[in-house]
């Protein structure tokens, strides 16, 4: 039977005293972040509070409609017919990409239409293109949260619009939430996250629309590129916000604030206290060996975890003090084992800043034993040998 293996590895000196996390007082009364490049938790209140997350759902919208065009099952060119009772029920609702119902927008244009402009209207044509009906896709979106580690969320709708407490989320979970968007599609990501704005539709006098992307930190913070704000009166001005600098991306979460100017200067002050507050430490460069984990019939007995990327730990600047690590796995692992696959984590405790968690993957690839062998592990096995 497999079981969990912790293996310390020795400290790591990093300077003077105890590694305190950085204080920070924030007006938001939910409040999130977190460091991607290593895995840590920065700032936390109330993380875990249901709330409703208005237009901050949007970015599940956009997760199910990346993970269709990555399948092949969804087209950026495919053009879209717009329902008329769908125009009808969302013309002038809330934000808008002042679609019209005799409008033929390519998927690409939805796209933009939700990401940039957070049209309630591109949302609901988006849904009702991927899933037939918008209750459809609210399940797909739920489903979906719950394969991604979102484990406290669930959607009725679409775009975030009140709907009686069906669609809930956490700051938690909105963080994950904007972790995976460009982990898990970084060229999607790239291409439509981060603009300043987007043009479509026409007023009455045949003037082009364009409207400006209402992300507080564009153009505020260096590396600035994502995600989504979000407004109702039942949930207050919310924002999740993603900027990378030197490799660094940070994912920050506020909700509850009242009002919009607070929301963007909040957001502001948050992202920079997250960048200026903390400092990278090296750990491990790419391709360097951490440790070894024991096989299960396999041809050979070990294997080398290696650090898939140059893996930092995230402590506040200027920190004296040691960190401690160890390596967990489920072990031995059983073959066959694939090079590059993550088998083990590396978790990193920085004293009072909490532990921080970094993939590990194997060295090289492991094939399943041949007969001889297996029958020379079950002998050893037998004999307590191994």
């Amino acid at each position: 039977m497999n079981k969990i293996l912790l293996a310390s590895l020795p400290l790591i000196a990093i300077s003077s005293a105890v590694m305190a996390a950085p204080k920070y007082e924030t007006d938001a009364p939910i409040a999130y972040m977190t460091d991607l490049s290593s895995g840590a938790i920065l700032f936390e209140k109330d993380a875990d509070k249901p709330i409703p997350p208005a237009s901050m759902a949007k970015m599940m919208t956009v997760y199910v409609a990346f993970d269709q065009i990555e399948k092949g099952k969804l087209k950026l060119d495919q053009k879209v017919d717009i329902q008329r009772a769908t125009w009808q029920k969302w013309q002038g609702q809330g934000s808008t990409m002042f679609l019209g119902v005799n409008d033929n927008p390519t998927v690409k244009d939805l796209l933009h239409g939700v990401i940039t402009l957070s049209g309630n209207d591109a949302s609901v044509v988006l849904a009702e293109v991927i899933g037939g009906t918008e209750e459809n896709f609210a399940d797909m979106m739920t489903k979906t949260a719950k394969r991604i580690g979102m484990k406290n969320s669930r959607f009725g709708n679409s775009t975030g619009w009140p709907d009686e407490g069906k669609t809930m989320v956490t700051a938690r979970d909105l963080g994950t939430l904007g972790a995976r968007l460009p982990d898990d599609f970084p060229k999607l990501y790239k291409d439509f996250f981060g603009l300043t704005e987007f043009t479509w539709g026409k007023t009455n006098s045949g003037a082009p629309i364009t409207q400006p992307n209402r992300n507080p930190l564009l153009g505020k913070i260096p590396g600035a590129d994502g995600l989504k704000t979000g407004h109702t009166e039942e949930a207050g001005f919310g924002f999740t916000g993603s900027a990378e600098q030197k490799g660094r991306r940070i994912v920050s979460v506020l909700a509850g604030l009242d009002s919009y100017s607070g929301r963007s200067n909040e957001s502001v002050k948050f992202m920079n206290w997250g960048f200026n507050a903390w400092e990278p430490k090296a750990l491990f460069k790419e391709g360097a060996k951490v440790q070894s984990a024991e096989v299960q019939l396999g041809d050979s007995s070990l294997v080398d975890l290696v650090a898939p990327k140059d893996l930092f730990a995230t402590v506040p600047k200027g920190s004296d003090g040691k960190l401690s690590m160890k390596v967990r796995y489920n072990g031995p692992i059983k073959a066959p084992i694939q090079k590059g696959q993550q088998i083990a984590t590396l978790i990193v405790s920085t004293g009072e800043s909490g532990t921080q968690s970094m993939p590990l993957v194997a060295a090289e690839a492991i094939d399943e034993a041949g007969f001889f062998g297996r029958v020379w592990a079950g002998l050893k096995s037998l004999l307590g040998m191994g």
